[in-house]
């Protein structure tokens, strides 16, 4: 039996919400009263029925990721004759076709996975995501590879993102080269649309390998895809164990109830404070570097589905609020000072978990010097969580409202379940802030300019607004 399928292993690994220091009992008038709470409570249900009612119709097609078993073994299929050479994994993708697989392969790979030996990493491949194009950036990361050992997965769900085209030309020109081209074309997977799209005609054409994005799945929801499944396996990944924990998240929502239900506590905290509070700032600061990247996936999930130019009646409302990721231990020695007593416009969600992995004694080592030896009879463990607990507590104290998930470890299994709780949070405050989380309008501005400059096709007003517009002012330009 897979220990997921313990019931009482899985409720020892539920993720918890302390959301004590975000309330008035203890922060004052920059908490919230129990009552501004409840006052959301008949806009929460609307927001829930409109929710359900889009899982319904397929329009929230990331609530049934967790449910999927096809394409588990599609991927292991895939997977497996690539494994059997494969020294070195890369991705090629940008936002949420690269965030997810940064984000798991941190939260659950060894720290120095990519380059351990192929028997210490048990013939697992290492993975490198080539999420910018940074000619420098690009160039240097694969002059350490061993590109003849490489298989290039080319992520782009509309197929057609410029970045990743562009990469993907670079990558296959270099692979060609060196390995030929039939034996280069053997090594690239293409994850795009199933039937539209650049990617998918070329696949077609060209005869690539091929998976597929679900259309209905948003990039930014895409994690629990092909698109981070893929890398995951590749890496070692157990990604059945995290779709059981993506699965036991839904199941916790829906038994939970309006009132006790963990996403949408989470999604009016977050609202009534951007909004109620005038607090635009949202500071995720887990205490595991292993979650840093996982700070920056939901840093682009919050802020491209909720910064919105007009609400659902096409009203302007300029909504949102700012995500910004820090560090503990790390940036209690950067950015703390600004928390404690800088502006009141900021809340601070902590990740504390329980149990790490390792535990890590310090023992007495240099008798007689009072700043070392307290710490003698401690580990790296206690130290870690002695300082979140003392960090909630001393914001608390300055009156700066914070909340606290609490993970019993990280695993595949929690990690699914935080990656769906954050994708419900998200557009659960969607319905709160009353704009569309399923769109980003915003964005394209820049890519159709892009175009237009990179002289693409059908994008010729584009250049034609850029060349018109006045010209900067040497007023301005210190030279």
């Amino acid at each position: 039996m897979k220990r997921y399928e313990d019931p009482a292993w899985t409720a020892s690994m539920a993720v918890k919400l302390d959301y004590n220091f975000a309330m008035a009992d203890f922060v004052g008038e920059h908490g919230l009263r129990p009552e501004e709470l409840g006052a959301l409570d008949s806009r929460i249900s609307a927001v829930h029925q409109e929710l359900e009612k889009s899982r319904r119709e397929g329009r929230l097609a990331f609530y049934e990721l967790p449910y999927q078993t096809d394409i588990v073994r599609e991927i292991r299929q895939v997977a497996k004759p690539f494994l059997e050479w494969c020294w070195e994994f890369i991705v090629l993708g940008i936002g949420g076709s690269a965030l997810g697989a940064k984000a798991l392969h941190q939260a659950l790979c060894h720290p120095q996975h990519n380059r351990l030996t192929m028997g210490r990493r048990q013939h697992k491949a290492g993975l490198w995501v080539l999420d910018n194009i940074d000619p420098d950036y690009m160039y240097g990361l694969l002059d350490g590879l061993e590109l003849r050992r490489a298989v290039v997965n080319v992520i782009s769900k509309s197929g057609s993102t410029a970045e990743t085209l562009a990469q993907f030309m670079f990558l296959f020109r270099i692979l060609k080269a060196r390995v030929g081209e039939e034996k280069a074309r053997q090594r690239f997977v293409i994850t795009t649309d199933p039937e539209k799209g650049t990617l998918r005609r070329l696949a077609e054409k060209e005869g690539f390998l091929t998976m597929s994005v679900p259309p209905a799945v948003g990039g930014r929801f895409s994690v629990l895809t092909t698109v981070g499944l893929l890398p995951a396996a590749m890496t070692g990944i157990d990604i059945e164990e995290l779709l059981a924990g993506a699965r036991f998240m839904d199941q916790r929502l829906k038994q939970a109830g309006l009132q006790n239900n963990l996403a949408y506590t989470l999604a009016a905290l977050y609202y009534l404070f951007a909004t109620a509070k005038a607090r635009p700032i949202l500071v995720l600061m887990p205490y595991a570097s292993s979650l840093a990247f996982f700070a920056d996936w939901f840093c682009q999930l919050w802020a491209e589905s909720l910064g919105k130019k007009v609400d659902l009646d096409g009203n302007p409302v300029n909504a949102g609020s700012t995500p910004v990721r820090a560090l503990g231990v790390t940036d209690q020695h950067s950015q703390l000072q600004l928390y404690m007593e800088g502006p009141h416009d900021k809340l601070i969600t902590f990740f504390k978990v329980e149990k790490f992995n390792h535990h890590l004694p310090l023992n007495p080592q240099f008798p007689g010097y009072e700043n070392m030896d307290y710490l003698g009879e401690s580990s790296l463990n206690e130290l870690i969580n002695t300082e979140y607990e003392a960090t909630a507590f001393n914001l608390k104290e300055a009156k700066r409202p914070n909340i606290t998930l609490r993970i019993p470890e990280i695993n595949a299994f929690t990690m699914g379940q935080l990656i769906y709780l954050f994708e419900v949070v998200t557009v659960a405050a969607g319905g709160l802030f009353r704009v569309n989380p399923l769109d980003q309008p915003g964005v394209e501005g820049g890519k159709n300019t892009t175009y237009g400059l990179m002289n693409r096709p059908g994008y010729e007003k584009y250049r034609r607004e850029f060349d018109a517009a006045p010209p900067k002012l040497g007023k301005y330009l210190i030279t």
